[in-house]
């Protein structure tokens, strides 16, 4: 217990500290007419929105690469900068008007310009110091993909898909993605080892399934099923249930 306190203590330290740096500098700088509002009042106004939109922005860095996996990385935090400011728009109206939601469509937009300006600014700062503490969604390592030797017999829009399933049918293959499927001539030996850099294993002499595929798994009698994320249901025989259990699938 006292270990995951220090863990969450932790990682709860870079953001704490940007969040009151961030806080102080807008509230010192007095952007916007906040100034008027006097310290410590002023402090608390520019830190406080800072705090909220570190929580939206924290939620949604960690939401949209999951919906968006292909996206450039920049793309991620303009979008991140562009949903924080939405939130923060609605209590720094809420707030200026004196707790009176009275603002106009036109008076909320120019708020929510100001807003996405300071977010825009305080992202690019995030953005900065995940770059130099290691922390970019990316880095310098790719995912893993498919081998060539797979992905050239797929059509180019299934290229860059993650590849969920693969069933042998006769001698043809069925690929599913995450972008559709289709139908190429390869042994499925041969489409596994090109599969070696993903996590994923035969379930059946006719299957092979990624791991990140599944969403429900069935056990019963040496045998099981898995449901994947497009639905459908994947046998495991009695020949490859007990690795499968070995290596934590069930």
């Amino acid at each position: 217990m006292q270990d995951r306190v220090r863990t969450l203590a932790g990682a709860l330290v870079q953001p704490g500290l940007m969040t009151l740096g961030l806080g102080t500098f807008l509230a010192i700088m007095g952007p916007f007419g906040s100034n008027t509002l006097g310290w410590p009042w002023v402090w608390v106004y520019w830190t406080s929105f800072i705090a909220l939109g570190a929580c939206v922005g924290f939620t949604l860095g960690h939401v949209l690469p999951r919906f968006l996996p292909r996206a450039p990385e920049w793309s991620i935090y303009a979008l991140t900068a562009a949903g924080v400011s939405i939130p923060v728009t609605f209590g720094v109206a809420f707030v200026n008007a004196g707790f009176n939601f009275r603002l106009s469509a036109a008076e909320l937009a120019l708020t929510y310009f100001l807003v996405l300006f300071i977010s825009s600014f305080a992202t690019a700062v995030v953005y900065v110091v995940d770059a130099l503490t290691g922390k970019r969604r990316h880095g310098a390592q790719e995912p893993p993909r498919a081998g060539a030797a797979l992905t050239e017999k797929l059509p180019l829009r299934l290229r860059q898909a993650e590849i969920w399933s693969m069933t042998a049918e006769d001698h043809y293959l069925r690929i599913r993605t995450e972008s559709g499927e289709a139908l190429i001539l390869m042994r499925l030996s041969d489409a596994v080892a090109a599969c070696d850099a993903l996590e994923g294993a035969r379930t059946h002499r006719s299957w092979w399934v990624a791991r990140a595929a599944v969403t429900e798994v069935r056990k019963g009698d040496g045998r099981g099923v898995l449901i994947l994320r497009d639905g459908l249901e994947a046998p495991v025989s009695r020949t490859y249930y007990p690795a499968l259990r070995e290596a934590g699938w069930f």
